[in-house]
């Protein structure tokens, strides 16, 4: 079935409503929940038999701040001015940012906590300061990202804007889906769970004006008189379009997402006239804490020089260890810092020595290159400094305990999790434009369907994708809701 279909070509509607949402994670039921808050009559399709997406799965640490800091920020002591995030947040993006959506996201986002606080999501005024993907104490706020790392730490404030449900470890999206999903229902929305969208319908003047939907094994007509909103998550679960858009990591990584992530979203806004962008960019995470002092090793490639200042987040690790010869990268440790990973089993000490000649040797380095690295490393963090890549004082510390070790982080030998960043391009508000940048009316995204504000791993911070999903699944409700409602034909 083509995926935008001729309104001429519907004989009858079987429900009429103002907005129709597709999908119900994170980004739809923000946004049904918006719409129905401002009066209009919302329609949620689900495709599975419950909602929660991707957001459900993840930790949840939404990533917060601005306007001098959410009340749970300066509750605990820290400020952070609108100014500051923005800045962090570009520095994060540079040339991919798209500075009209960061500037919407930092005005707002502290209000965006209060708005889920006010759902009922329970969050602890504590905060966690160790290095940590995520606070296992039940405190819920925490650096999540490259905040202390440089050059970040040049260019914006260090802040925590790590926002966790309270006592939720790593099922905080299960918690915050809960009480948003019930707040929807409690809204009136109605919810058609089993329901696959299949098809958006166009009106003669190329507006969006409703979709078609198979619900038990029945195709039904929707006439949405405002708008559509698609928030059907990503496509890291459609090969066909990842080995096109992300062949580099394709046969490598690890598929994070839930079933839905088919990208059927963003080829049907594609199909309706949308451009989308930023399609080649990914989420890479190479887990490389806890435990903690792992951080005081140093990377290297396979011609044995580093790339990287290692107390960088897990996804700029991630994305410059896929940029190496090979997408090789070891971790070089020596034994007063070396413990198992928590997180990846799948790590190989690929060889040991008592010496770093010893260790080169025996691992196929070229020959010195390891040596040379290593000599350079101790000399420079014996005196605190890291003059090639800036590694915070704080985990510098001379390699000089044997036995040593060469431990692989090779993106082969991970298969490191993964998920996509690129979609639909729209207004700040959820508009989703053509590739002129025009408006396609009637027709809004959010979500991992949108290009949002996180659009390459290299500056990633957990939290982005959901504050993200949610706050401009809000945005686009909002917006769908203040649209004048067109009635279908007679």
């Amino acid at each position: 079935m083509d995926r935008v279909v001729k309104l001429e070509q519907i004989e009858h509607f079987d429900f009429i409503t103002d907005v129709a949402v597709c999908g119900y994670g994170g980004a739809g039921a923000s946004a049904a929940l918006e719409a129905r808050r401002a009066g209009s009559e919302v329609m949620i399709f689900e495709r599975f038999s419950s909602g929660g997406g991707s957001t459900a799965l993840s930790a949840c640490e939404m990533y917060l701040g601005g306007n001098g800091g959410t009340k749970l920020q300066q509750e605990l002591g820290f400020e952070d001015s609108t100014e500051n995030f923005y800045n962090y947040l570009m520095a994060c993006f540079g040339k991919y940012a798209d500075e009209a959506r960061v500037r919407k996201f930092v005005d707002g986002a502290a209000e965006h906590f209060d708005w889920a606080e006010g759902l009922g999501v329970p969050y602890k005024r504590g905060f966690y300061p160790g290095r940590d993907v995520v606070a296992m104490t039940g405190d819920s706020l925490q650096y999540t990202g490259n905040e202390r790392a440089y050059p970040f730490n040049q260019q914006a404030q260090a802040i925590p804007r790590g926002h966790l449900p309270a006592d939720a470890d790593h099922d905080g999206g299960k918690v915050l889906m809960g009480h948003l999903m019930r707040n929807v229902v409690e809204s009136g929305a109605d919810i058609k769970y089993d329901a696959r969208v299949l098809s958006l319908i166009q009106d003669e003047n190329k507006r969006i004006c409703g979709l078609l939907v198979k619900i038990d094994n029945k195709v039904q007509a929707v006439y949405a008189r405002q708008g559509v909103i698609l928030a059907m998550g990503g496509f890291i679960m459609n090969e066909s379009m990842t080995k096109q858009h992300i062949p580099q990591l394709e046969s490598i990584c690890t598929r994070h997402g839930n079933p839905g992530d088919r990208g059927d979203g963003i080829l049907m806004g594609i199909a309706a006239g949308g451009n989308a962008i930023h399609m080649g960019q990914a989420f890479v995470g190479i887990a490389h804490y806890p435990p903690s002092d792992l951080t005081y090793g140093i990377f290297v490639n396979e011609q044995g020089q580093r790339f990287i200042n290692e107390d960088i987040y897990l996804a700029r690790l991630g994305d410059y260890a896929a940029r190496q010869t090979n997408q090789k990268a070891y971790m070089f440790i020596d034994n007063k810092y070396y413990s198992r990973p928590d997180y990846h089993e799948t790590t190989e000490i690929i060889a040991v020595g008592e010496t770093v000649e010893e260790l080169e040797r025996e691992s196929g380095l070229p020959e010195g290159s390891l040596q040379h690295t290593v000599a350079y490393y101790n000399q420079h963090a014996e005196q605190g400094v890291d003059p090639l890549f800036h590694k915070s004082a704080d985990w510098l510390a001379p390699l000089v305990t044997p036995p040593f070790a060469l431990v692989d982080y090779s993106l082969a030998t991970l298969k490191p999790t993964c998920f996509t960043l690129g979609g639909l391009d729209t207004l700040p508000t959820g508009e989703v434009l053509t590739a002129e940048r025009e408006v396609i009316e009637g027709l809004y995204a959010a979500g991992r369907t949108a290009s949002g504000i996180p659009r390459t791993g290299e500056g990633y911070a957990s939290g982005m994708s959901v504050a993200d999903a949610t706050f401009f699944g809000r945005q686009a409700g909002i917006s769908a809701s203040q649209t004048s409602r067109n009635e279908p034909p007679v």
